[in-house]
Protein backbone atom coordinates (compact mmCIF):
# COMPACT_ATOMS: atom_id res chain seq x y z
CA UNK A 1 0.00 0.00 0.00
CA UNK A 2 0.96 3.17 -0.53
CA UNK A 3 2.25 6.26 1.53
CA UNK A 4 -0.18 8.75 2.00
CA UNK A 5 1.28 12.43 1.44
CA UNK A 6 -0.28 14.97 3.96
CA UNK A 7 -0.64 18.82 1.93
CA UNK A 8 -2.24 21.06 4.87
CA UNK A 9 -3.26 24.23 2.94
CA UNK A 10 -3.71 27.12 5.64
CA UNK A 11 -6.11 30.08 4.47
CA UNK A 12 -9.70 29.04 3.17
CA UNK A 13 -9.90 32.13 0.76
CA UNK A 14 -9.78 32.11 -3.10
CA UNK A 15 -5.76 30.81 -3.73
CA UNK A 16 -6.33 28.13 -0.64
CA UNK A 17 -9.70 26.77 -1.72
CA UNK A 18 -8.32 26.72 -5.30
CA UNK A 19 -5.10 24.34 -4.01
CA UNK A 20 -7.03 22.75 -1.77
CA UNK A 21 -9.39 21.41 -4.75
CA UNK A 22 -6.81 21.20 -7.20
CA UNK A 23 -4.11 18.26 -4.64
CA UNK A 24 -7.43 16.15 -4.42
CA UNK A 25 -6.20 14.63 -8.37
CA UNK A 26 -3.92 12.49 -6.47
CA UNK A 27 -5.94 9.55 -4.52
CA UNK A 28 -2.56 9.48 -2.46
CA UNK A 29 -2.99 13.28 -1.05
CA UNK A 30 -4.66 13.52 1.81
CA UNK A 31 -5.15 17.42 1.64
CA UNK A 32 -6.51 19.40 5.13
CA UNK A 33 -7.96 23.51 5.01
CA UNK A 34 -7.52 25.59 8.06
CA UNK A 35 -9.43 28.41 7.94
CA UNK A 36 -10.70 30.29 11.26
CA UNK A 37 -14.03 30.62 9.71
CA UNK A 38 -16.70 28.66 9.05
CA UNK A 39 -18.14 29.84 6.17
CA UNK A 40 -16.17 31.05 3.06
CA UNK A 41 -15.53 34.80 2.41
CA UNK A 42 -16.77 35.87 -1.33
CA UNK A 43 -14.36 39.12 -0.67
CA UNK A 44 -15.14 41.12 -4.00
CA UNK A 45 -18.14 41.48 -2.72
CA UNK A 46 -17.37 43.02 1.10
CA UNK A 47 -18.66 46.83 -0.14
CA UNK A 48 -21.66 45.06 -0.97
CA UNK A 49 -22.11 43.81 2.52
CA UNK A 50 -21.47 46.87 3.88
CA UNK A 51 -24.06 48.71 0.96
CA UNK A 52 -26.98 46.05 2.44
CA UNK A 53 -27.02 44.46 -1.62
CA UNK A 54 -24.99 41.01 -0.31
CA UNK A 55 -23.65 39.25 2.24
CA UNK A 56 -20.27 38.59 0.71
CA UNK A 57 -20.40 34.68 2.26
CA UNK A 58 -21.03 31.01 1.47
CA UNK A 59 -21.26 27.55 2.31
CA UNK A 60 -17.50 25.99 1.81
CA UNK A 61 -19.77 22.72 0.78
CA UNK A 62 -20.42 24.82 -2.41
CA UNK A 63 -17.03 25.37 -3.28
CA UNK A 64 -14.71 22.90 -1.37
CA UNK A 65 -14.24 19.49 -2.72
CA UNK A 66 -15.39 16.62 -0.52
CA UNK A 67 -12.31 14.96 -0.01
CA UNK A 68 -10.51 18.30 1.48
CA UNK A 69 -11.06 17.97 5.06
CA UNK A 70 -12.00 21.74 6.56
CA UNK A 71 -10.76 22.47 10.12
CA UNK A 72 -12.01 25.55 11.85
CA UNK A 73 -9.13 26.94 13.48
CA UNK A 74 -6.27 29.63 13.53
CA UNK A 75 -2.83 28.62 12.81
CA UNK A 76 -0.54 30.37 15.39
CA UNK A 77 2.78 28.87 14.40
CA UNK A 78 4.60 26.79 11.77
CA UNK A 79 7.17 24.48 12.53
CA UNK A 80 9.33 24.00 9.02
CA UNK A 81 12.30 21.59 10.88
CA UNK A 82 9.33 19.26 12.60
CA UNK A 83 6.79 19.48 9.62
CA UNK A 84 3.99 20.72 11.59
CA UNK A 85 1.64 23.64 12.40
CA UNK A 86 0.10 24.79 15.77
CA UNK A 87 -3.73 25.31 16.14
CA UNK A 88 -5.00 27.91 18.09
CA UNK A 89 -7.72 25.41 19.71
CA UNK A 90 -6.83 22.26 18.96
CA UNK A 91 -2.78 21.00 19.32
CA UNK A 92 -0.99 20.54 15.94
CA UNK A 93 -1.52 19.08 12.10
CA UNK A 94 1.56 16.81 10.79
CA UNK A 95 2.86 17.94 7.09
CA UNK A 96 4.44 16.48 4.48
CA UNK A 97 3.54 19.53 2.36
CA UNK A 98 2.57 23.21 3.45
CA UNK A 99 0.55 25.78 1.24
CA UNK A 100 0.62 29.09 2.95
CA UNK A 101 -2.04 30.90 1.24
CA UNK A 102 -3.10 33.23 4.52
CA UNK A 103 -4.42 36.28 2.07
CA UNK A 104 -4.36 39.95 3.16
CA UNK A 105 -6.36 42.32 5.67
CA UNK A 106 -6.13 46.18 6.37
CA UNK A 107 -2.73 47.56 6.92
CA UNK A 108 -2.25 48.97 10.65
CA UNK A 109 -2.83 53.08 10.07
CA UNK A 110 -0.21 55.21 10.99
CA UNK A 111 -2.19 58.38 10.56
CA UNK A 112 -3.48 59.18 14.80
CA UNK A 113 -6.39 58.75 15.42
CA UNK A 114 -7.52 56.09 12.68
CA UNK A 115 -7.29 53.27 14.41
CA UNK A 116 -9.48 54.08 16.78
CA UNK A 117 -11.97 55.84 14.66
CA UNK A 118 -11.79 54.65 11.54
CA UNK A 119 -13.88 51.85 10.28
CA UNK A 120 -11.59 49.12 8.05
CA UNK A 121 -13.10 46.83 6.03
CA UNK A 122 -10.64 44.52 4.26
CA UNK A 123 -12.14 41.39 6.35
CA UNK A 124 -15.57 39.97 6.82
CA UNK A 125 -15.85 40.65 10.53
CA UNK A 126 -14.54 44.84 9.68
CA UNK A 127 -17.23 45.02 7.26
CA UNK A 128 -19.78 43.22 9.24
CA UNK A 129 -18.65 45.88 12.50
CA UNK A 130 -19.33 48.95 10.00
CA UNK A 131 -22.92 47.93 8.35
CA UNK A 132 -25.10 48.19 11.65
CA UNK A 133 -22.75 51.57 12.70
CA UNK A 134 -23.89 52.85 9.34
CA UNK A 135 -27.76 51.82 9.83
CA UNK A 136 -27.60 53.40 13.09
CA UNK A 137 -26.55 56.31 11.77
CA UNK A 138 -28.90 59.21 10.03
CA UNK A 139 -28.79 58.94 6.09
CA UNK A 140 -27.64 63.15 5.80
CA UNK A 141 -24.36 62.48 8.18
CA UNK A 142 -21.19 62.83 6.24
CA UNK A 143 -19.42 59.53 5.40
CA UNK A 144 -15.74 60.15 4.36
CA UNK A 145 -14.02 57.20 2.88
CA UNK A 146 -10.54 57.46 2.79
CA UNK A 147 -8.32 55.56 -0.19
CA UNK A 148 -9.04 56.10 -3.70
CA UNK A 149 -7.89 51.88 -4.96
CA UNK A 150 -10.62 49.95 -6.10
CA UNK A 151 -12.12 49.24 -2.24
CA UNK A 152 -12.43 52.70 -1.37
CA UNK A 153 -14.10 54.11 -5.22
CA UNK A 154 -16.58 50.70 -5.10
CA UNK A 155 -17.18 51.55 -0.81
CA UNK A 156 -18.05 55.37 -2.14
CA UNK A 157 -20.10 54.52 -4.59
CA UNK A 158 -22.05 51.68 -2.85
CA UNK A 159 -22.67 54.42 0.22
CA UNK A 160 -23.45 57.18 -2.15
CA UNK A 161 -26.24 54.95 -4.41
CA UNK A 162 -27.49 54.12 -1.12
CA UNK A 163 -28.63 58.10 -0.77
CA UNK A 164 -25.37 58.25 2.00
CA UNK A 165 -23.42 61.43 1.48
CA UNK A 166 -19.61 60.63 0.80
CA UNK A 167 -16.60 62.35 0.32
CA UNK A 168 -13.81 60.53 -1.19
CA UNK A 169 -9.87 61.19 0.03
CA UNK A 170 -7.61 59.92 -2.22
CA UNK A 171 -4.29 60.63 -0.93
CA UNK A 172 -3.27 60.62 -4.22
CA UNK A 173 -4.59 60.19 -7.55
CA UNK A 174 -7.66 58.75 -8.07
CA UNK A 175 -7.57 55.24 -9.38
CA UNK A 176 -3.93 54.82 -9.51
CA UNK A 177 -4.01 51.55 -11.45
CA UNK A 178 -6.24 53.22 -13.98
CA UNK A 179 -5.23 54.81 -17.45
CA UNK A 180 -6.58 58.65 -17.48
CA UNK A 181 -9.47 57.49 -19.63
CA UNK A 182 -10.84 55.56 -17.30
CA UNK A 183 -10.33 57.47 -13.91
CA UNK A 184 -12.16 60.27 -15.89
CA UNK A 185 -14.83 57.92 -16.34
CA UNK A 186 -15.09 56.97 -12.72
CA UNK A 187 -15.02 60.59 -11.48
CA UNK A 188 -17.58 61.56 -13.76
CA UNK A 189 -20.16 58.28 -12.26
CA UNK A 190 -18.85 59.55 -8.70
CA UNK A 191 -19.81 62.95 -9.69
CA UNK A 192 -23.15 61.61 -10.65
CA UNK A 193 -23.80 59.96 -7.63
CA UNK A 194 -22.84 62.80 -5.49
CA UNK A 195 -19.62 61.76 -4.07
CA UNK A 196 -17.50 64.37 -3.05
CA UNK A 197 -13.33 63.37 -4.37
CA UNK A 198 -10.80 65.38 -2.50
CA UNK A 199 -7.16 64.55 -4.77
CA UNK A 200 -4.18 66.14 -5.42
CA UNK A 201 -1.20 67.32 -3.03
CA UNK A 202 -3.79 68.30 -0.34
CA UNK A 203 -5.94 64.81 0.00
CA UNK A 204 -3.43 63.23 2.55
CA UNK A 205 -4.73 62.83 6.13
CA UNK A 206 -3.21 63.69 9.05
CA UNK A 207 -5.68 63.02 11.63
CA UNK A 208 -8.66 61.39 12.13
CA UNK A 209 -10.91 62.57 15.28
CA UNK A 210 -14.78 60.60 16.36
CA UNK A 211 -16.11 63.45 14.17
CA UNK A 212 -13.47 64.79 11.23
CA UNK A 213 -11.05 63.86 9.21
CA UNK A 214 -7.78 66.43 9.11
CA UNK A 215 -5.84 66.77 5.97
CA UNK A 216 -2.86 68.64 5.13
CA UNK A 217 -2.40 72.09 4.99
CA UNK A 218 -4.87 72.24 8.00
CA UNK A 219 -8.61 71.47 5.95
CA UNK A 220 -11.16 69.73 7.98
CA UNK A 221 -13.89 67.67 6.84
CA UNK A 222 -17.07 66.78 8.97
CA UNK A 223 -17.44 62.78 9.19
CA UNK A 224 -19.69 61.35 11.46
CA UNK A 225 -18.69 57.72 9.97
CA UNK A 226 -14.72 57.24 8.37
CA UNK A 227 -13.95 54.23 6.21
CA UNK A 228 -10.49 53.28 6.20
CA UNK A 229 -9.12 51.54 2.88
CA UNK A 230 -5.72 52.97 2.27
CA UNK A 231 -3.62 49.67 2.28
CA UNK A 232 -3.30 46.13 2.92
CA UNK A 233 -1.49 43.96 5.91
CA UNK A 234 -0.44 40.49 5.32
CA UNK A 235 -0.52 38.01 8.61
CA UNK A 236 2.78 37.88 10.59
CA UNK A 237 2.37 33.81 10.45
CA UNK A 238 5.74 33.65 8.24
CA UNK A 239 7.58 35.58 10.33
CA UNK A 240 6.27 34.90 13.72
CA UNK A 241 8.05 31.42 12.28
CA UNK A 242 11.03 32.44 11.34
CA UNK A 243 10.49 31.68 7.67
CA UNK A 244 12.00 34.47 4.97
CA UNK A 245 9.37 37.13 4.75
CA UNK A 246 9.82 40.70 2.36
CA UNK A 247 9.21 44.28 4.17
CA UNK A 248 5.29 43.77 4.45
CA UNK A 249 5.12 40.44 5.48
CA UNK A 250 4.66 38.09 2.55
CA UNK A 251 6.28 34.78 2.11
CA UNK A 252 9.31 35.20 -0.33
CA UNK A 253 9.48 32.23 -2.78
CA UNK A 254 11.08 31.23 -5.68
CA UNK A 255 9.07 32.04 -9.22
CA UNK A 256 7.85 27.93 -8.68
CA UNK A 257 6.29 29.81 -5.53
CA UNK A 258 8.43 27.84 -3.21
CA UNK A 259 9.51 29.52 0.07
CA UNK A 260 13.25 30.00 0.01
CA UNK A 261 13.81 28.09 3.36
CA UNK A 262 11.95 25.24 2.96
CA UNK A 263 11.08 23.33 -0.20
CA UNK A 264 8.32 21.71 1.46
CA UNK A 265 6.36 25.03 1.84
CA UNK A 266 4.58 26.96 -0.81
CA UNK A 267 2.77 29.93 -1.07
CA UNK A 268 0.13 31.80 -3.06
CA UNK A 269 -2.20 34.78 -3.32
CA UNK A 270 -2.04 38.61 -1.23
CA UNK A 271 0.67 36.49 1.29
CA UNK A 272 3.11 35.17 -1.47
CA UNK A 273 6.32 37.13 -2.73
CA UNK A 274 7.70 35.18 -5.24
CA UNK A 275 11.28 36.30 -6.02
CA UNK A 276 10.17 39.38 -3.54
CA UNK A 277 8.08 41.27 -7.02
CA UNK A 278 4.76 40.24 -5.73
CA UNK A 279 1.94 40.50 -8.01
CA UNK A 280 -1.17 42.75 -7.38
CA UNK A 281 -3.16 41.21 -4.24
CA UNK A 282 -6.34 40.65 -6.21
CA UNK A 283 -8.74 37.32 -6.47
CA UNK A 284 -7.30 37.74 -10.41
CA UNK A 285 -3.59 36.88 -8.89
CA UNK A 286 -5.40 34.32 -6.28
CA UNK A 287 -7.11 31.99 -7.71
CA UNK A 288 -3.82 31.30 -10.47
CA UNK A 289 -1.48 30.88 -8.01
CA UNK A 290 -3.68 28.38 -5.72
CA UNK A 291 -3.55 26.51 -8.95
CA UNK A 292 0.23 26.80 -9.62
CA UNK A 293 1.20 26.61 -5.65
CA UNK A 294 -0.59 23.14 -5.76
CA UNK A 295 1.13 22.10 -9.38
CA UNK A 296 4.56 22.05 -7.67
CA UNK A 297 3.82 20.06 -5.31
CA UNK A 298 1.60 17.74 -7.09
CA UNK A 299 5.09 18.05 -9.54
CA UNK A 300 7.43 17.20 -6.83
CA UNK A 301 5.29 14.44 -5.91
CA UNK A 302 5.57 12.78 -9.85
CA UNK A 303 9.41 13.88 -9.60
CA UNK A 304 9.24 16.34 -12.07
CA UNK A 305 10.60 19.81 -12.28
CA UNK A 306 7.59 22.80 -11.03
CA UNK A 307 6.83 25.40 -13.48
CA UNK A 308 6.99 29.11 -12.96
CA UNK A 309 4.47 31.29 -12.58
CA UNK A 310 3.57 33.37 -15.94
CA UNK A 311 -0.04 34.41 -15.64
CA UNK A 312 -1.49 37.73 -17.26
CA UNK A 313 -3.51 39.97 -16.07
CA UNK A 314 -5.79 41.86 -18.50
CA UNK A 315 -8.11 43.86 -16.60
CA UNK A 316 -9.47 45.39 -13.35
CA UNK A 317 -13.24 45.37 -12.98
CA UNK A 318 -14.54 48.28 -10.40
CA UNK A 319 -17.92 48.38 -9.48
CA UNK A 320 -19.53 52.03 -9.30
CA UNK A 321 -22.82 51.13 -7.81
CA UNK A 322 -24.91 48.64 -8.61
CA UNK A 323 -25.85 50.06 -11.99
CA UNK A 324 -22.85 50.97 -13.28
CA UNK A 325 -18.73 50.47 -13.73
CA UNK A 326 -15.89 50.76 -15.31
CA UNK A 327 -13.90 47.52 -16.61
CA UNK A 328 -10.27 48.93 -17.27
CA UNK A 329 -8.70 46.67 -19.94
CA UNK A 330 -4.58 46.61 -19.30
CA UNK A 331 -1.69 44.75 -21.70
CA UNK A 332 -0.28 41.30 -20.75
CA UNK A 333 2.21 43.05 -17.74
CA UNK A 334 -1.10 44.29 -16.10
CA UNK A 335 -0.09 48.03 -17.25
CA UNK A 336 -3.66 49.27 -17.77
CA UNK A 337 -3.97 50.78 -21.91
CA UNK A 338 -6.35 53.97 -23.21
CA UNK A 339 -9.32 51.46 -23.45
CA UNK A 340 -12.08 50.82 -21.01
CA UNK A 341 -15.54 49.89 -21.24
CA UNK A 342 -18.08 51.48 -18.80
CA UNK A 343 -21.63 52.19 -17.23
CA UNK A 344 -24.03 49.79 -17.35
CA UNK A 345 -22.15 46.98 -19.70
CA UNK A 346 -19.25 47.49 -16.96
CA UNK A 347 -21.36 46.84 -14.34
CA UNK A 348 -22.78 43.53 -16.00
CA UNK A 349 -18.98 42.54 -16.85
CA UNK A 350 -17.66 43.01 -13.11
CA UNK A 351 -21.16 40.95 -12.15
CA UNK A 352 -20.52 38.00 -14.50
CA UNK A 353 -16.75 38.54 -12.51
CA UNK A 354 -17.93 38.20 -9.05
CA UNK A 355 -20.29 35.31 -10.29
CA UNK A 356 -17.51 33.33 -11.84
CA UNK A 357 -15.11 32.90 -8.96
CA UNK A 358 -17.16 30.42 -6.81
CA UNK A 359 -17.64 28.65 -10.12
CA UNK A 360 -14.03 28.52 -10.99
CA UNK A 361 -13.75 27.02 -7.31
CA UNK A 362 -16.77 24.39 -7.68
CA UNK A 363 -15.55 23.35 -10.95
CA UNK A 364 -12.20 22.41 -9.82
CA UNK A 365 -13.82 20.60 -6.79
CA UNK A 366 -15.73 18.44 -9.04
CA UNK A 367 -13.06 17.85 -11.78
CA UNK A 368 -9.66 18.44 -10.12
CA UNK A 369 -6.94 19.76 -12.30
CA UNK A 370 -9.90 21.63 -15.03
CA UNK A 371 -8.71 25.07 -14.10
CA UNK A 372 -5.95 26.24 -16.42
CA UNK A 373 -5.73 30.24 -16.79
CA UNK A 374 -2.31 29.83 -14.52
CA UNK A 375 -1.00 28.85 -17.76
CA UNK A 376 -1.97 31.75 -20.27
CA UNK A 377 0.19 33.27 -21.39
CA UNK A 378 1.61 37.07 -21.37
CA UNK A 379 3.95 39.00 -18.79
CA UNK A 380 6.32 36.42 -19.25
CA UNK A 381 9.17 38.87 -20.63
CA UNK A 382 8.40 41.30 -18.55
CA UNK A 383 8.84 39.67 -15.47
CA UNK A 384 12.11 37.88 -16.68
CA UNK A 385 13.45 41.83 -17.12
CA UNK A 386 12.66 42.47 -13.70
CA UNK A 387 14.10 39.64 -12.60
CA UNK A 388 16.79 39.97 -14.27
CA UNK A 389 17.16 44.18 -13.14
CA UNK A 390 17.00 42.81 -9.16
CA UNK A 391 19.81 40.36 -10.17
CA UNK A 392 18.39 38.26 -7.46
CA UNK A 393 16.25 35.79 -9.23
CA UNK A 394 15.50 33.22 -6.29
CA UNK A 395 17.38 29.38 -7.30
CA UNK A 396 15.15 26.93 -8.28
CA UNK A 397 13.35 24.43 -5.75
CA UNK A 398 14.87 21.34 -6.81
CA UNK A 399 18.59 23.05 -5.85
CA UNK A 400 16.96 23.09 -2.03
CA UNK A 401 16.69 20.39 0.21
CA UNK A 402 13.28 18.77 0.48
Amino acid sequence: MTDSTDVVVIGGGYAGVMAANRLTQRADVTVTLVNPRPDFVHRVRLHQLVGGSDDAVGAYQDVLADGVRLVVDTVTRIDAAGRHVTLAAAGTLDYDYLVYAVGSGSAEPSVPGAAEFAYPIATLEEAQRLRPVLDATPATAPVTVVGAGPTGIEIAAELAEAGRTVTLVCGGVLGPYLHTRGRRAVAKRLAKLGVTVVDGSDAKVTAVTRDAVRLAHGRELPSQVTVWTAGFGVPDLAARSGLSTDAVGRLLTDETLTSVDDARIVAAGDAAAPSDLPQRMSCQTAMPQGARAADTVLSRLAGEQPDTIHQAIYAQCVSLGRQAGVYQLANRSDVAVGFHIGDRLAAGLKEIACKSIPRHLAHEAHKPGSYSLHRMPGGVTRRRLMLRAKGAEAPAAADRTA
